[in-house]
């Protein structure tokens, strides 16, 4: 730093760049590393979280509504992410109040079921 020129303000030592790559690979390792779904500690509290679930009877060709259709627990049934994809599809049978939702349920686009 003593040296002068443009740079030399802000120029690191020796030292302080070794506690700066010490630092970097420290915050680097804190990071940790990404997983996509449930860990095996959540596995077991995935039923607490909340599903689609049918709350009124429906009968086949009938259609999905939000008088019908809940985001309620258990998370046995569609994560609540489906919520509006599902609004206005037909079903293919009778459902009964109380019914997790499944993919299985809906009629494929096109369907006229």
């Amino acid at each position: 730093r003593e040296d002068g020129g443009p740079d030399a303000a802000f120029s690191l030592e020796p030292s302080e760049m070794s506690q700066l790559t010490a630092g970097v690979a420290k915050a680097w390792a804190a990071m940790g590393t990404v997983r996509y779904g449930a860990t095996e500690s959540e596995k077991r509290s995935l039923q607490f979280r909340r599903s689609l679930y049918v709350v009124a009877d429906i009968k086949a060709g009938d259609r999905l509504t939000r008088d019908n259709l809940r985001a309620i627990r258990p998370g046995l049934g569609l994560s609540p992410k489906y919520f509006d994809h599902l609004l206005g599809q037909r079903v293919t049978r009778n459902i009964a109040s109380g019914t997790p939702v499944s993919f299985e349920m809906i009629a494929a686009e096109g369907d006229s079921r």
